[in-house]
C-alpha cells in the first residue's frame, strides 16, 4: 500500500512540475507572450534532462502516457479564407469552445480532456498562426462539456470561476467575458499572425525589434468592419502605430504613406523630420509575401477616409 501511495504521489508531483516548467519555458521563449514559437523550437523543452513533447505531432490533443490527463490542445493554422478541420470558437456567453476529437465521447483524446476538466489542471492552448508556427495561450482550463455539440468549454485563468453550468449569464458579465477573451486570446493570436506575415518588421519603416512593434488594426476591432484578420492588420513600430491611430499618419489603398499637412509644415526635432515627414509619399517598406495576407484595400479606404477628414 505504501509503494502504491508513493507512486501516485510521485506522479502527481511530476504532473504539477511538468505543467509549471512547460509554462515557464514558453514564457521565456515567447518573450512573455509577445512572440510565437515554432514546432521545431518546442522540441527544445526538457524536463529531468530529457526532451519532452508539449504538442502532439499528429493530433490536436496531447495526453502524455506519464500523465492521467491532457497537457495541451492545439488549433491548426488556417490560411485566409480556408476552413479548419475543427472550428473552435467563442460562445455567446463569452467562453471559448474546443471541439472533441471526432464524435466518440470515449475516444482516448476526449477522455484525456475530460480528466483534465475533472482534475481542474491547467492546459496550454497552441493556436496556429502560420505553417508550423503557434501562439501559446496559457493557462487555460476546461470548465464544462457540451456533449450534444461535441465540445468542451474553455476558460482563461481570469474566467474559470465565472462559469456556472446551465445558468443564464448576465449581459454585462457576457460583455466583460467577450472583451477579456479578445484581449487574452484573439489579440495575442492576431499579433502573432501579423508579425509572422510581416516578418516582424514595421510596414512603414522596416524596424525589426519585436518589443518595439505592435499589430495595428487598420479598422479598429470595435468597428463592425474591424475583424481580427491579418488583412485588417499592419505591423508597426510604436511611434508609427500611435501616429496612425490619431490620423497623423495615413496609408492610402495603394499602400502609400501620407503625413498630415500641418505636421509637414511643422519644424521640430529629428523624429518628426526623419521618422515621419521623410516617409510622406513613400510606399510601405514591408508587405506580406502572400498576396492573400496583404492589407485589404477596402479597409484601407475606410481608414484613409478618416485620415483625410482629420486633416
Amino acid at each position: 500500500m505504501t509503494d502504491i501511495v508513493s507512486i501516485a504521489h510521485g506522479a502527481e508531483d511530476f504532473d504539477t512540475r511538468l505543467r509549471r516548467e512547460a509554462m515557464q519555458f514558453l514564457t521565456v521563449r515567447t518573450n512573455d507572450g509577445l512572440d510565437s514559437i515554432s514546432k521545431q523550437e518546442l522540441l527544445d523543452f526538457t524536463i529531468d534532462g530529457e526532451m519532452f513533447r508539449l504538442m502532439d505531432p499528429q493530433r490536436g490533443i496531447r495526453k502524455p502516457r506519464q500523465l492521467s490527463s491532457a497537457l495541451s490542445i492545439s488549433t491548426v493554422y488556417r490560411r485566409q479564407g480556408a476552413d479548419r478541420p475543427y472550428e473552435d470558437a467563442v460562445g455567446a456567453d463569452g467562453f471559448l469552445r474546443y471541439k472533441w476529437s471526432g464524435v466518440d465521447p470515449d475516444h482516448q483524446d476526449n477522455r484525456g480532456l475530460r480528466a483534465a476538466m475533472e482534475q481542474k489542471v491547467p492546459l496550454i492552448w497552441f493556436f496556429g498562426v502560420g505553417p508550423g508556427q503557434f501562439q501559446p495561450i496559457f493557462p487555460v482550463y476546461l470548465v464544462d462539456e457540451e456533449v450534444g455539440l461535441h465540445q468542451f468549454v474553455v476558460a482563461t485563468e481570469f474566467a474559470r470561476d465565472l462559469h456556472v453550468t446551465d445558468s443564464p449569464i448576465e449581459s454585462h458579465l457576457r460583455r466583460y467575458l467577450i472583451s477579456e477573451t479578445k484581449r487574452r486570446l484573439h489579440q495575442p493570436v492576431f499579433r502573432a499572425t501579423v508579425m509572422r506575415a510581416y516578418e516582424t518588421r514595421c510596414a512603414v519603416c522596416a524596424l525589426g525589434h519585436s518589443s518595439l512593434l505592435d499589430a495595428a488594426h487598420i479598422v479598429p476591432d470595435s468597428d463592425e468592419a474591424g475583424v481580427a484578420s491579418v488583412r485588417n492588420g499592419l505591423a508597426m513600430c510604436k511611434i508609427h502605430h500611435a501616429a496612425f491611430d490619431v490620423h497623423i499618419l495615413g496609408i492610402s489603398p495603394d499602400l502609400v504613406v501620407e503625413i498630415r499637412q500641418d505636421l509637414l509644415e511643422e519644424i521640430d526635432g529629428p523624429m518628426l523630420e526623419h521618422g515621419l515627414k521623410e516617409r510622406h509619399g513613400q510606399k510601405l517598406m514591408v508587405i506580406p509575401a502572400l498576396r492573400a495576407e496583404r492589407p485589404d484595400p477596402e479597409l484601407l479606404a475606410l481608414s484613409y477616409k478618416k485620415f483625410q477628414s482629420a486633416g
